[in-house]
């Protein structure tokens, strides 16, 4: 077949797929809206984090270079250290943040890259995209449920925003 591309010219070829873990959902609101709950404070602690878990903030300060420190902690009392260092922000379409403990040695940090994709019906695609330092954390990572407790954190994200009023 003329001019077919072989594999090694794909664009996709150096692409650490085996280190990812993707999520994606489509939340009847328009990005602006969207955009907003991941970047007003007060929005994000309301609907961050799994089913059953609450956020205590320690620190926030949502914007390129900011940080925010927090504890999820779950239903039974445990406590999870997190924190994301907000590296770009770009009203309203990209957040890119370093993810992980609330530890200045935390080999297990990951980058996230959350994009806001507006359909032309005014809903928006979410996506997540989660890089590991390793395939072997992210298969940890999976294996204690990031994919199912992304999920979940997208779903309150969903229902927060319906409970938002729009004028």
């Amino acid at each position: 077949m003329a001019g077919a591309l072989n594999s090694s010219e794909s664009a996709w070829s150096d692409w650490p797929l085996d280190r990812e873990i993707v999520l994606a959902r489509v939340i009847d609101a328009p990005r602006d809206i969207v955009y907003s709950a991941w970047t007003d404070p007060d929005q994000i602690q309301a609907w961050f984090g799994p089913d059953g878990f609450s956020i205590e903030t320690k620190e926030i300060d949502l914007k390129p270079g900011g940080v925010w420190r927090f504890d999820m902690v779950a239903p039974d009392g445990t406590r999870y250290t997190n924190k994301m260092v907000f590296i770009r922000m770009e009203t309203p379409t990209l957040l890119e943040v370093e993810h992980g403990s609330d530890q200045d040695d935390d080999h297990g940090k990951f980058r996230m890259l959350v994009t806001f994709d507006e359909q032309s019906d005014g809903k928006t695609v979410i996506t997540l995209r989660q890089m590991h330092p390793s395939r072997e954390q992210r298969q940890n990572k999976i294996g204690f449920g990031a994919v199912e407790y992304g999920g979940q954190t997208l779903e309150k994200l969903a229902r927060h925003i319906a409970a938002v009023p729009r004028g």
